[in-house]
């Protein structure tokens, strides 16, 4: 088979996995199809420590997913690849005759779904970013002075989807993640952190600034408070650590189904649903995020699938599968039917404007470990981190020693929440395991006029 010819305004990659999708169109047998999921990225990754550079790297990975299917039974293998067809060649087709050995040993699937209404696309987003070194070089001169912690992470990530009905799918996002900690001493420090698909000098800069001013409020002596009660607001930061949680099978149709979502109770028979605050809606907003717009099986996306609208329960995330087994029309979700662009909107409350709303409580930068401590109720148990200060009059008077939190999202985000910030941030996941991520989340802040510690 001859190279693909490259189309303009192609990206390498983009024209490699063409060539991958045409190889298996050729490699298939009198009564096979399949679907193939390409996965790749081009990643500089810079870890710093004390101020200074200590590991600077590229990570160039590619992946294909293959299933191979006859009739309703299929069977799946995972490639590492090369990307030059001529060295994959071999590797690609000697995992095809694989899965059609295995093949004669599996069982039907009687959840199988596939799409079979050929729907190609092709997005790009993100423009060219900066060397990492420049990025590397601005944040270790705006730093200066501190004991700075932090990772940047950057370059293109690449998602296709192929099978054998002719359908194309292509997904290229170029954006970037940067986190990083301005450290006063043992646990004591502030973390920030900024992402996004084109850097912006100001709004790091900007992000530096806050975070220094924090810096030198954990130099005052810190606070011990009981358990209790107590007003709080959450920067957008720690609003991402509690809508994961609701993300965590939350809006999952199967988990619905079987009452094991934490939101079941806002799914109940209309007489028993429970409901959030008026001022809460929450929607997996595809076209707003870096996820792409179709999923492993081959099912295109809507733009905006609505979850919550103004405290209701409106929508669920059902994957192909479930559509099979419990009769909810799938709407693009993958197979864990968790949101991968999940938009929170935002309120009438001016960022700048919310310790002076806050009055007197907790401003909690960050939480962790988090955990549901009774999923049916939605209670969830986590820990503050980092920048959490105790204010009073709207000022802020000192740092706070670490708390547990315990208390339920239909609190939370229901009869409690005062206020929610007009200002909205693009949180772009930073985690990088296996690869680079392409899931985000769009919240704001959140006033509580109580939340409950117990620790």
């Amino acid at each position: 088979m001859a190279p693909r010819e490259q189309t303009a305004g192609q990206s390498v990659m983009e024209g490699y996995f063409h060539e991958v999708a045409a190889l298996l169109d050729s490699a298939l047998a009198t009564g096979e199809a399949y679907t193939a999921w390409f996965s790749a990225e081009a990643s500089d990754f810079v870890r710093m420590n004390q101020g200074k550079v200590r590991q600077p790297g590229t990570v160039v990975q590619r992946y294909l997913d293959i299933d191979l299917i006859r009739g309703a039974k299929h069977a799946s293998y995972r490639v590492s690849l090369a990307g030059n067809l001529v060295a994959d060649r071999v590797t690609i087709v000697a995992t095809v005759g694989a899965a059609r050995a295995a093949l004669a040993e599996v069982a039907d699937d009687p959840h199988l779904l596939i799409a079979t209404d050929v729907r190609s696309t092709r997005e790009v987003r993100g423009g060219p970013l900066p060397a990492a070194e420049a990025i590397v070089d601005q944040v270790l001169a705006s730093a200066h002075g501190t004991d700075l912690v932090g990772l940047y992470a950057g370059g293109p990530v690449y998602a296709g989807f192929a099978n054998s009905h002719g359908q194309r799918n292509w997904h290229e996002a170029t954006a970037f993640n940067l986190q990083w900690s301005l450290y006063h001493r043992a646990d004591k420090a502030v973390k920030s952190g900024l992402s996004g698909f084109t850097w912006d000098a100001n709004a790091f800069t900007s992000k530096m600034d806050d975070a220094r001013a924090q810096l030198a409020y954990m130099s005052r002596p810190a606070k011990s408070l009981p358990p209790g009660k107590y007003r709080a607001f959450l920067t957008p930061a720690a609003m991402e650590d509690i809508a994961s949680m609701m993300c965590w099978g939350g809006f999952s149709a199967r988990s619905l189904a079987t009452k094991q979502s934490s939101l079941t109770r806002m799914h109940a028979p209309d007489g028993d649903k429970l409901r959030l605050s008026p001022g809460v809606t929450i929607a997996e907003a595809t076209a707003e995020g870096a996820s792409p717009s179709f999923q492993g099986e081959g099912f295109v996306r809507p733009a905006r699938v609505p979850l919550i609208e103004a405290g209701r329960m409106t929508g669920s995330l059902a994957s192909p599968r479930t559509e099979r087994e419990f009769g909810v029309p799938a709407n693009g979700a993958n197979g864990w039917e968790g949101p991968e662009s999940l938009a929170m909107e935002g309120g009438a409350l001016a960022a700048k404007d919310a310790l002076e709303a806050l009055g007197t409580g907790l401003f909690v930068g960050n939480l962790h470990y988090l955990n549901y401590s009774d999923r049916p109720a939605a209670r969830i148990t986590g820990m503050t981190r980092f920048a959490t200060f105790w204010v009073e009059g709207g000022e802020i008077v000192a740092p706070i020693d670490v708390l547990r939190f315990d208390d339920t999202l239909f609190r939370m985000l229901g009869q409690n929440l005062e206020a929610l910030t007009a200002e909205t941030e693009l949180l772009l996941a930073s985690d990088c395991y296996r690869a680079r991520e392409l899931s985000s989340m769009r919240v704001p802040g959140a006033l509580l006029s109580e939340m409950t510690f117990t620790l």
